[in-house]
C-alpha cells in the first residue's frame, strides 16, 4: 500500500511535466485465473442480423489488433483458439448486398495440457501484449502474443522452462466455407509444406481473393507438415521443441478506391492483384527480423501512441482478476481503478482498430467471429462511426482518424451520386446540372464495399454529423494542410448538398424536407417530418464550420454567400411547453411525438459533439438539460446511448450525471473482457465512454480551455496528463478536493491560449525555463496569453 500511495502522490505532484513515452504511472492489464470458454457457436441464435452467435468469444476472449487485423485470444491449454479477422474480407451481407465484415480464419493449437496449476492469462495495455502462463506436470509453460502494426503480422511465442517439452499441432481452419451459396459462397483450401501453412480462397460475391500464411519456427525438436487426403486440411506437428515462434499474416485483393463503391458487386475487386505476394513478403520480412526485434518494434510503435495520456484517480491497483473486479463493481463496490482501466482500454482498442493505411474502426472495431456480423459490422453514420472517433481527438490519438478520411474520400464519388439521386427525388428544382455542384450525401449504413443514402429512419443531417469530425480533425491539430486538403473540401461538398435539401416554409425559414430524427418512431413507424432539430442543427454545424474554414483559408467561393444567407434562416432550436429542447418543431409538450425514452438523443447532438448549444445560450442549455432528464436513464438503454448521454451531461457541466452514466456503462453494458455491449458486442460503448471521461476532465469547444469542467465528487483528487485541447495543446493537471492545484500546457502550434477556471486570474504562469508569463484577463475567471510552438507553460493556482 505504501508503494501505491507514493505512486498516487507522484500522480498528483508531477503531472504538469509532460510524460515521456514508456513512463506511465501505472500498469494496466486485463487478467484472469482461467482460460476463456470455447463452447462453440450457437447456430440457431441470430443476433442483430449477425450469424452465428458465440457468447464465449464475445465475453471471454481477449482482443489484439493492428488496424488491419483483429485477433482474439482464448488462452486455452487443451486446444488454444486464435481467431483472426481481416477488415477487408467481406461477403454479401444483410443490407441490399452492400457488404459485410466476416471471419477470416481460426488457428487452433492442439496442446492437450489438462490439469494445470497456477494459470494466468493477461492482456497488458501498456505494451499491447497478451500472455498465458501455467504449470503442467511440473513444467512451466508460457505464451506471448502481439499483433504488430509496423510488420502487419501476428506473432506468437511458446516456451517452457524445461528443454524439449513443447509438442503440439498447429491446425488452421477456414470458417464458413460454402461454395456457390446463393451467389455468396466462400471457397478455401488449407495446405502445409515445410514450416509454412497456406490458407487461400475466394469470396464469390465480391470476386475477392484472400490468403493467410502461418509460419512455424521451432527452436530445438522437430516439425512435420501434414496434409489430409483431400488436400484441404494442412497442419504442422511440433515435436519436443524448446520454444516455438508462430508468425501469421493475412490479406485480400481489396483495394480502397472509388471503384469499390460504384461498381457492381462482382466487379468491385475483379482483376486486383492476388494477396499472395504481399502476404509472402510480410512473412519473409518478419522472419528476417526475428521475434525479439519484432516485439521491440511493436512495443515502441504502440507506446508512442498509448503513452501520450495518463489518468490517475486512485492509489488502488486492484489485486482481483478482471472478471471478479467487474462483477464486484457491478454489485456496488466502487473501483476508481476499474474506471481508469476502462478509460485506457478505449484508447487501446482504437489504437488496435484504426491505423493509417487500414480501414477505419467499424461497428465491431476490428473484431468478428461471425459469418454475418451484427448489423454487418459496418460504418453507421447516424452516431456510431462518429462515436468511434470522438476520443481520437480529445485523448491525443488524432492520426488514428486518417483511416476514416481515406475511406470517406474513397466513397466520395458514390456519395456524389447519392446526392444527385436524393435531390432529384426530393427537391428537383434545386438540382444543378454541373457535376459535383450537388455535393455529396451519406445515409446511415455503409461498409467497406458500399454506402447508403439519406432516407428511411435518418435524414440528411447525418452528413453534417459526419463533417463535424472533419472540423474537429483540424481544430485539434490546427494543421492548415489538413484544413486545405481534407476538412475544407469535405465541408464544402457536404454544404452544397445540404443547401439543396432546404425548402422555405410559410414563415420564411429554410427547413430540411423531408427530415427524420435518427431511428425514432411514432406509433410504431419511423417518423418523417420537416426540419427536425437534428437535421437543422447538423446543417447549422456544417455551415458554421465551413464559414470558419473559409475565413482561415481566405476562400472566395461564391457559394459561401449562399451559406452565409441560409445559415441565418435555419431556426434550429425550439423550447417546448415542458421546458424541453424540442426534437421536432411541431411537438408541444415532451413525449407528444416519438418514443420519450428512445436510445438516440439526436436533438442533443447540438450539445455534443456539436457546439451550437453552449454556455452563451443558457436558455437552450436549460432546455437540453430538461430533455436529457426526461429521456431517462434506464438500464435497458444501449451501451453507446449511455455513452452519448455521459458526454452530453459533461458538456452541460453536470459531473454527477455524467459519472452516473459512466458507471451505468460499466455496471450494465460491459462484459468480462470489458468489451461494450449493445447487446450484442459493439465497440462504440468503449470508445464513447472514454471520450466522455476526457470531456468531463477537459473541454475546449467554446473557444477556451476549461479543466475539470464536469468533475464528479467521486473523483475529488487525481491528475491527468496529455489530454488534447483544441488549438493543439497537450494539457496536464492535478487537483485536490475537486480544485485544480497545477496545470501545464504544451503548445504544439504556438496558438494563443485562452483559459477559463475559477480564480484563474490569480494564477502564476511560467514558461519552460521558469520565466514569468504575462497574461490578459478577458472576462470573469478567464485569461489568455500568447504561446510559442514547442514551449510548455506551467500554471499554479493561488
Amino acid at each position: 500500500m505504501l508503494r501505491r500511495s507514493i505512486v498516487f502522490m507522484l500522480c498528483l505532484l508531477s503531472l504538469p511535466v509532460v510524460i515521456k513515452a514508456g513512463e506511465l504511472n501505472k500498469s494496466y492489464s486485463l487478467w484472469y485465473e482461467r482460460p476463456a470458454l470455447n463452447r462453440g457457436s450457437i447456430y440457431d441464435k441470430v443476433v442483430s442480423r449477425g450469424f452465428p452467435f458465440d457468447e464465449d468469444w464475445e465475453r471471454w476472449s481477449l482482443p489484439l489488433g493492428n488496424g488491419y487485423m483483429g485477433v482474439n485470444i482464448f488462452g486455452r491449454t487443451d486446444t488454444e483458439r486464435i481467431q483472426i479477422a481481416e477488415k477487408t474480407l467481406g461477403n454479401m451481407g444483410p443490407y441490399n448486398g452492400r457488404g459485410n465484415f466476416t471471419n477470416f480464419a481460426e488457428i487452433y493449437l492442439d496442446i492437450f495440457h489438462n490439469g494445470t496449476k497456477g494459470y494466468r492469462r493477461e492482456l497488458r495495455l501498456n505494451d499491447a501484449v497478451s500472455t498465458v502462463d501455467y504449470e503442467h506436470n511440473g513444467v512451466n509453460y508460457s505464451r506471448e502474443y502481439f499483433v504488430s502494426y509496423p510488420a502487419n503480422v501476428v506473432a506468437v511465442k511458446l516456451k517452457s522452462d524445461t528443454p524439449g517439452m513443447l509438442s503440439f499441432r498447429v491446425r488452421p481452419v477456414l470458417p464458413y466455407l460454402n461454395p456457390g451459396r446463393e451467389n455468396d459462397g466462400r471457397t478455401g483450401v488449407v495446405s502445409a509444406k515445410g514450416d509454412l501453412i497456406t490458407m487461400s480462397g475466394k469470396m464469390e460475391y465480391m470476386n475477392l481473393d484472400y490468403e493467410g500464411q502461418v509460419k512455424v519456427l521451432n527452436y530445438g525438436g522437430s516439425i512435420e507438415a501434414r496434409n489430409n487426403a483431400s488436400g484441404d486440411g494442412g497442419t504442422i506437428e511440433v515435436n519436443r521443441a524448446d520454444s516455438v515462434v508462430i508468425l501469421i499474416a493475412a490479406g485480400t485483393s481489396y483495394q480502397l478506391n472509388e471503384g469499390v463503391f460504384v461498381l457492381p458487386h462482382d466487379e468491385k475487386c475483379k482483376g486486383n492483384e492476388h494477396p499472395h505476394r504481399a502476404v509472402s513478403e510480410r512473412i519473409a520480412s518478419a522472419c528476417s527480423k526475428g521475434y525479439d526485434a519484432l516485439k521491440a518494434e511493436h512495443v515502441a510503435d504502440y507506446q508512442s501512441l498509448f503513452n501520450r495520456v495518463d489518468l490517475c484517480l486512485t492509489d488502488e491497483i486492484s489485486d482481483l482478476p478482471t472478471d471478479r473486479l467487474l462483477h464486484s463493481y457491478q454489485e456496488g463496490t466502487p473501483s476508481p481503478y476499474l474506471e481508469e482501466l476502462f478509460f485506457q482500454y478505449g484508447r487501446y482498442l482504437l489504437i488496435s482498430a484504426s491505423r493509417p493505411g487500414a480501414l477505419p474502426a467499424n461497428l465491431q472495431g476490428a473484431w468478428t467471429q461471425y459469418d454475418v456480423s451484427p448489423w454487418s459490422g459496418g460504418y453507421w453514420h447516424n452516431i456510431n462511426v462518429q462515436m468511434n472517433y470522438w476520443h481520437a481527438f480529445n485523448t491525443n490519438l488524432t492520426e488514428l482518424f486518417e483511416p476514416f478520411v481515406n475511406y470517406n474520400e474513397a466513397y466520395r464519388k458514390a456519395a456524389q451520386i447519392n446526392a444527385v439521386n436524393y435531390i432529384t427525388k426530393n427537391n428537383p428544382d434545386a438540382l444543378s446540372p454541373v457535376e459535383g455542384e450537388n455535393g455529396w450525401a451519406i445515409g446511415t449504413g455503409a461498409s467497406a464495399f458500399g454506402i447508403g443514402s439519406p432516407g428511411g429512419h435518418s435524414g440528411p443531417g447525418t452528413g453534417g454529423f459526419t463533417t463535424k469530425m472533419y472540423w474537429d480533425y483540424y481544430d485539434f491539430t490546427r494543421d492548415k494542410e489538413i484544413l486545405e486538403k481534407h476538412t475544407y473540401p469535405a465541408l464544402l461538398g457536404m454544404a452544397k448538398f445540404l443547401s439543396k435539401t432546404l425548402k422555405p416554409n410559410e414563415e420564411g425559414w429554410l427547413l430540411a424536407n423531408p427530415s427524420s430524427s435518427p431511428e425514432n418512431q411514432h406509433n410504431g413507424v419511423p417518423y418523417q417530418t420537416v426540419g427536425c432539430t437534428f437535421d437543422q442543427g447538423m446543417i447549422w454545424e456544417n455551415f458554421n464550420d465551413l464559414l470558419a474554414a473559409a475565413k482561415i483559408l481566405k476562400k472566395k467561393d461564391p457559394f459561401l454567400k449562399v451559406v452565409e444567407e441560409q445559415i441565418t434562416k435555419l431556426d434550429p432550436v425550439h423550447i417546448g411547453a415542458s421546458g424541453q429542447l424540442k426534437e421536432y418543431r411541431e411537438e408541444n409538450k415532451y413525449s407528444d411525438i416519438g418514443d420519450p425514452h428512445h436510445r438516440h438523443i439526436s436533438h442533443l447532438c447540438l450539445v455534443y459533439p456539436g457546439t451550437l448549444i453552449n454556455g452563451t445560450t443558457p436558455e437552450w442549455e436549460q432546455g437540453a438539460r430538461v430533455a436529457l432528464e426526461m429521456r431517462g436513464e434506464s438500464p435497458s438503454l444501449k451501451g453507446w446511448s449511455m455513452a452519448h448521454r455521459q458526454a452530453a451531461w459533461a458538456r452541460l457541466k453536470n459531473g454527477s450525471q455524467a459519472y452516473k452514466f459512466y458507471r451505468m456503462i460499466l455496471t450494465d453494458k460491459v462484459m468480462e473482457n470489458l468489451w461494450g455491449v449493445h447487446p450484442p458486442f459493439q465497440i462504440d460503448a468503449n470508445f464513447g465512454g472514454t471520450a466522455g471521461v476526457a470531456e468531463m476532465l477537459l473541454q475546449s469547444h467554446a473557444g477556451y480551455i476549461e479543466p475539470l469542467a464536469a468533475l464528479p465528487e467521486n473523483w475529488s483528487e487525481g491528475s491527468f496528463s496529455g489530454l488534447k485541447a483544441r488549438g493543439n495543446f497537450d494539457v496536464s493537471a492535478s487537483w485536490r478536493d475537486g480544485k485544480v492545484a497545477e496545470m501545464s500546457l504544451l503548445s504544439n502550434k504556438g496558438e494563443t491560449c485562452s483559459l477559463l477556471y475559477n480564480g484563474i486570474g490569480n494564477a502564476d504562469i511560467k514558461d519552460g525555463s521558469g520565466k514569468p508569463v504575462k497574461f490578459k484577463v478577458t472576462g470573469t475567471d478567464k485569461i489568455e496569453f500568447k504561446t510559442k510552438a514547442g514551449e510548455t507553460y506551467h500554471l499554479t493556482l493561488k
